[in-house]
């Protein structure tokens, strides 16, 4: 985790420090590649963001990089495992991570590409590198509303804990997974809870153990809802819902956590062009390599219109796939294990 060198040529930079990102920089060690992980937050910074006793919902052999077991008391592995066991293993690979260093753009260059980074206290700097391998996920960027007031301090895109939530007045807004788990803890922390749904029901992809507690608290009234409904403008003491018909009310409202989605944010590729199917996902063969030749997309980045399809289970087998074929190419052997 020290500084960058200058005036090198890395075989391979990994944006994102994920667990996919992680899984490249383990394989580019293993095969012999110069490598550097630039991270524009700490460490499977999506991972901290995560609600802070959050449990996932797969086993922790599903989780595991680089052939190091997980252990966990647990039978799903919670938030705290996961962030001990990336940190773990970071440091007993000794991965060149660069934590709070942003890719802002990424240009084709004679060797490869280059890379502009900002660092922590807004110096630019410049990384070059044969090929790129993009790992940035999508928990990092929320889907906004673009409604009044939707900026203020009393709004959140990520919900962490009840606790600070007691006795208040708590809106959430959305359907899904984050907005299921994130009504059930604030209203077991003593929060009054209503949540504004667009649609007519619930998301059919709530955890089947979720589902029916919600429902349950709906039904008997311990956790409003408004369905069909949307919240239109954001008030210190009061959201603004209005119905289908088109009528509005004020909604009492002390916080408003927005649980709407995320989707991956590609901008600092947007000088390069890449191809995108209809559904937003980009163009990528079976080793995700991007319509660019020599730049990589693994894990849930390239996924845009399909995110509920990718995660750390099946993305970082993406990872290795990546740097095999970034193991052909720089050397010329088809057939390399890197894994």
């Amino acid at each position: 985790m020290s500084a960058l060198p200058a005036n090198e040529l890395f075989d391979v930079a990994i944006v994102g420090a994920g667990p996919v990102g992680l899984a490249a920089a383990i394989a580019c060690k293993r095969a012999g590649l110069s490598y550097v992980v630039l991270e524009k937050g700490c460490v499977v910074n999506a991972i901290f963001e995560y609600p802070t006793y959050m449990s996932f919902f797969t086993t922790a052999p599903e989780l595991e990089i680089g052939n190091h077991p997980m252990v966990t008391g647990h039978d799903k592995p919670d938030r705290r495992d996961a962030l001990m066991y990336y940190r773990l293993v970071t440091q007993r690979e000794a991965l060149n991570v660069e934590q709070y260093t942003a890719v802002t753009a990424v240009h084709a260059a004679p060797a490869g590409f280059t890379l502009e980074v900002e660092r922590r206290d807004g110096t630019p700097d410049v990384v070059e590198a044969r090929r790129v391998v993009v790992a940035t996920g999508y928990y990092d960027n929320p889907l906004h509303l673009g409604i009044p007031g939707e900026d203020s301090e009393n709004v959140s895109h990520y919900y962490t804990e009840a606790h600070p939530f007691m006795g208040l007045n708590v809106t959430v807004i959305g359907a899904g997974n984050s907005a299921a788990d994130a009504a059930l803890d604030l209203w077991r922390g003593g929060a009054n809870v209503t949540m504004v749904v667009r649609a007519p029901e619930l998301k059919s992809t709530i955890k089947y153990w979720v589902r029916p507690d919600l429902e349950n608290r709906i039904k008997e009234g311990s956790i409003a809802a408004h369905f069909n409904a949307r919240v239109v403008e954001i008030h210190p003491e009061q959201v603004a819902v209005q119905r289908e018909d088109g009528t509005t009310f004020d909604l009492p409202t002390h916080f408003t956590f927005a649980l709407t989605g995320y989707r991956p944010d590609l901008s600092f590729l947007s000088g390069l062009g890449l191809a995108q199917q209809a559904d937003d996902c980009l163009v990528l063969d079976e080793h995700y390599q991007s319509s660019v030749p020599g730049l990589f997309v693994a894990g849930s980045a390239g996924f845009a219109g399909r995110t509920n399809t990718v995660f750390i289970e099946n993305g970082r087998h993406h990872a290795v796939l990546a740097v095999e074929e970034i193991v052909r190419q720089l050397s010329g052997h088809a057939e390399l294990q890197v894994g």
